[in-house]
């Protein structure tokens, strides 16, 4: 298992300031949020800013993701950067807040939108980008439409190069020190998406599940509804003190903090399987399946029918 030590790359020093010059820029446009940008210390060096609950047409559709850092003696590694540059940069004022020192890493934990956005807002520590091994393809894949679609959320003059893919590959596991401080990145086969990781910080026991895990806000997946459910079964023979979602409270028990997320996938593979069983048609799959969960989990109504439509197309050639 191959571990990487902090080092700030010199050669990037003067693009890295020229780039940081430029995204100065941003900086009125984020005032407001950054006023507002909560921060929790859930264990020792560990903090978290929680995301709101709202829905992809609110103004603050850019907020809805947990992201956070954490800090070892020598160097900060960032754990997701928000759905903006604005939030990546409430987020790095935040960082300056608790700790002089620089960010190494900054760790991208899956695909979505509001979880990578934000990079460009960390160019100026030049810190190695980091992600799942399919997370360079899936960016690739992606470009054109964030560009099109999140174009608002990028700053002033967006282009290819607001959008910052990972330097660094995990395909298994890697170790990363940051000074007395070593985290274990964990890359997952399709569940949630593509490209999922966990980190597992030693030090506290604290385990960051990101999307693997929504609290509260119903779980979405663009991957494998079987291949998620057998992740979390893993995960949860993992030892933790704390867990970190993406979405909702944070720093819940382990594994009892996955009890709601597990009973509506194991739900929704259950109803959705009877229903093709019975050949029933997507479209009524969509109206039957999982009704009675929709007092249960926020934006119910926005995300259900989606996980229904997914499930159905993955479980219909079994």
């Amino acid at each position: 298992m191959p571990v990487y030590h902090s080092a700030l790359k010199s050669s990037m020093i003067f693009s890295a300031l020229c780039l940081f010059s430029a995204l100065t820029g941003y900086a009125h446009a984020s005032e407001e949020q950054e006023k507002v940008f909560n921060l929790t210390g859930i264990s020792e060096g560990i903090y978290v800013h929680q995301g709101k609950h709202v829905d992809l047409d609110h103004p603050d559709h850019d907020d809805i993701a947990n992201i956070g850092f954490i800090i070892g003696d020598e160097c900060i590694a960032v754990i997701d950067t928000g759905g903006s540059v604005a939030t990546g940069l409430a987020l790095k004022k935040a960082i300056k807040s608790k700790s002089s020192l620089p960010v190494c890493y900054v760790i991208n934990t899956h695909i979505h939108f509001d979880h990578v956005l934000g990079n460009i807002a960390f160019k100026e520590f030049a810190p190695e980008f980091v992600g799942h091994e399919n997370l360079v393809e899936e960016m690739e894949q992606n470009r054109s439409f964030f560009l099109s679609e999140f174009a608002a959320e990028l700053g002033e003059n967006p282009s290819e190069a607001s959008i910052i893919g990972p330097d660094i590959t995990v395909a298994d596991t890697l170790d990363l020190d940051l000074g007395n401080r070593v985290i274990t990145l964990r890359a997952h086969p399709p569940g949630h998406t593509y490209t999922d990781l966990s980190i597992y910080d030693h030090k506290t026991g604290t385990l960051w599940l990101s999307d693997l895990l929504f609290i509260e806000r119903i779980p979405v997946f663009d991957a494998s509804l079987k291949g998620w459910l057998k992740t979390m079964e893993t995960l949860k023979t993992q030892q933790a003190n704390h867990v970190i979602p993406g979405h909702g409270t944070i720093t819940l028990p382990w594994p009892d903090a996955a009890n709601a997320q597990d009973s509506y996938l194991n739900m929704l593979l259950r109803e959705t399987r009877k229903e093709i069983g019975k050949g029933t048609f997507m479209e009524e799959v969509i109206e039957i399946v999982g009704k009675t969960e929709k007092t249960e989990w926020l934006l119910h109504e926005q995300n259900h029918g989606r996980n229904v439509s997914r499930a159905f197309l993955e479980l219909e050639w079994e």
